[in-house]
């Protein structure tokens, strides 16, 4: 185990980095204890001459390489931990860093293909674009006698030793931190952490962002107005992604659009409505779709790429969604709370006239203005800091659909200034709730209930007969005691929260075996 002298090294380092350019600087003094503002004040001395303004932050955590690059574009998606004017700044920061050398990228393709890299592709191209994780090259290949442009992603080498490394280091200050603070304890620091460490491990295994790929393809192959490009499955590994080359316009050129005379407005249309149908539809919606990530390809579809970064809701979350945006647009704000409520996401001790007076603060206004003034990824800002106030948790999935749906929205209003993001969103709502929650919904809904009904019933003797064995084993432990042998013994004094551990655990088995009984009964 890494020593604590180790940890505490690695982060002075960082700290050093931060007073360097600046960032302690925008830290008002007045909300640091005395110790902290002798401590601001030593971090000033160090700062360097002639720092500009701006994203000092972003300046600096690029600086510090890709974990921390990584963890300022996840705290962009985490405004309830950082703060919304911090989140704000965070997301200003750009994932692009000089690319490494080309004889690295060819040579760990071979090696992850386990062939020479002249048998794999006809070309092979320098990278085009370069990130922290990965950079991107040009390459064709041979398909039926036809030469085909492919983009090819390949891993940094030594990215994962790096990155473990460095997010040991925010374990380790995640620990301390929720050991002396409660509002650390309060913001879940640790999981914090362990979230973000979870989404980098699935961004650094390519196949995963290859099954990205083939799901959202499958998901909107029905779609006129989407698609993403086609993964050559033969040609990826885990360090290794190939896929279709996208010859479109991408939607940052604002040149090229204007030239190509393309329809701005029905072009803001095609982005909130199929990130809308992503969301609400299939549950699964990319994440990152800044304009960098998004073209417009020769039919007039978007197309997008860079599925490192994919957001996921289960039915519940979807049906909250749906609701909550039908009832702004209809003024129904006693339904937008009892939805709140329903979800499970405000405790029941509350209020639901009081939570609907909240929400009407909200969704008033809105309707005192004209359509291109009512941002709807504002609203659910304003929502999830209002839900606050009434002991909401975390919904880290909803924060990370506010936080694309920002980006959304920001991509659509530039094309269109006067877009009516309600208008345009309230028919791909409508249709979802008359799809799910309308008489053809509650058939479907009715008939898997029926179907779950059906699994717990053929499981009823299992659950039975592991019920009985346990009761006995509980009357034996009673009645005879529990024999422990000497070595157990000994390993029971050494660790004394373990002496009831099987007691417990049986205990535990009882209560979910007969709970799920009751259930099924319940249900029949």
């Amino acid at each position: 185990m890494i020593s604590a002298f180790t940890h505490i090294a690695r982060l002075i380092r960082a700290a050093f980095v931060f007073a360097r350019e600046g960032v302690f600087g925008s830290v008002d003094p007045s909300l640091v204890p005395p110790p902290g503002q002798l401590a601001l004040k030593l971090a000033r001395l160090v700062e360097r001459r002639g720092v500009k303004h701006g994203p000092r932050i972003s300046r600096a955590l690029t600086r510090m390489g890709p974990a921390y690059l990584k963890l300022g574009q996840f705290l962009a998606t985490r405004p309830d931990v950082v703060g919304v004017i911090m989140a704000r700044d965070l997301e200003s920061l750009q994932d692009r860093l000089p690319p490494f050398p080309q004889d690295e990228a060819e040579a760990a393709i071979a090696t992850s293909l386990e062939r020479p890299l002249k048998d794999v592709f006809v070309s092979f191209g320098p990278p085009v674009a370069a990130a922290s994780i990965a950079q991107v090259h040009r390459g064709e290949v041979l398909h039926a006698g036809i030469r085909k442009s492919v983009a090819v992603k390949v891993l940094r080498p030594n990215v994962a030793s790096r990155f473990r490394r460095d997010l040991s280091d925010f374990f380790f200050v995640a620990n301390k931190a929720e050991t002396y603070s409660a509002e650390a304890r309060r913001l879940r620091l640790i999981e914090v952490i362990n979230t973000m460490s979870r989404s980098v491990a699935m961004e650094m295994d390519l196949r995963l962002e290859a099954a990205a790929l083939s799901e959202m393809a499958e998901n909107t192959q029905g779609d006129p107005d989407f698609r993403v490009p086609s993964v050559d499955w033969d040609r990826t590994t885990h360090n290794v992604l190939t896929m279709e080359w996208i010859d479109g316009i991408a939607l940052n050129d604002h040149k090229r659009l204007a030239e190509s005379q393309v329809d701005l407005p029905d072009l803001g249309r095609k982005v909130i409505q199929s990130f809308l149908r992503h969301a609400l539809r299939d549950g699964f919606f990319h994440a990152d779709m800044h304009p960098g990530n998004l073209f417009l390809d020769d039919a007039g579809r978007l197309v997008a790429v860079d599925f490192g970064i994919m957001g996921r809701l289960g039915m519940k979350e979807r049906r909250f969604l749906a609701e909550i945006l039908l009832g702004f647009i209809t003024r129904d704000y006693r339904r937008v709370a009892e939805v709140h409520f329903e979800a499970g996401y405000v405790p029941a001790h509350h209020s639901v006239e009081n939570f609907a007076q909240a929400i009407r603060a909200i969704g008033e206004p809105i309707h005192n203005r004209t359509a291109e003034e009512i941002s709807m990824a504002r609203l659910l800002t304003l929502l999830l800091e209002v839900t606050g106030l009434f002991d909401m948790t975390t919904r880290p999935e909803l924060i990370l659909l506010q936080k694309t749906m920002v980006v959304v929205e920001g991509v659509a209003r530039g094309f269109d200034p006067k877009l009516d993001i309600w208008k345009i969103a309230d028919p791909v709502v409508r249709e979802w709730i008359e799809r799910n929650l309308g008489p053809i919904g509650r058939v479907q809904g009715a008939l898997a209930g029926t179907g779950d009904i059906a699994r717990v019933l053929m499981r009823l003797p299992e659950i039975a007969e592991r019920s009985v064995k346990v009761l006995e084993q509980l009357e034996t432990m009673t009645r005879e005691g529990i024999r422990l042998s000497p070595e157990s013994i000994a390993a029971m004094g050494r660790s004394e929260g373990r002496k009831n551990r099987w007691r417990t655990v049986a205990l535990w088995i009882i209560a979910a075996t007969f709970i799920g009984i009751l259930i099924a009964v319940r249900n029949l």
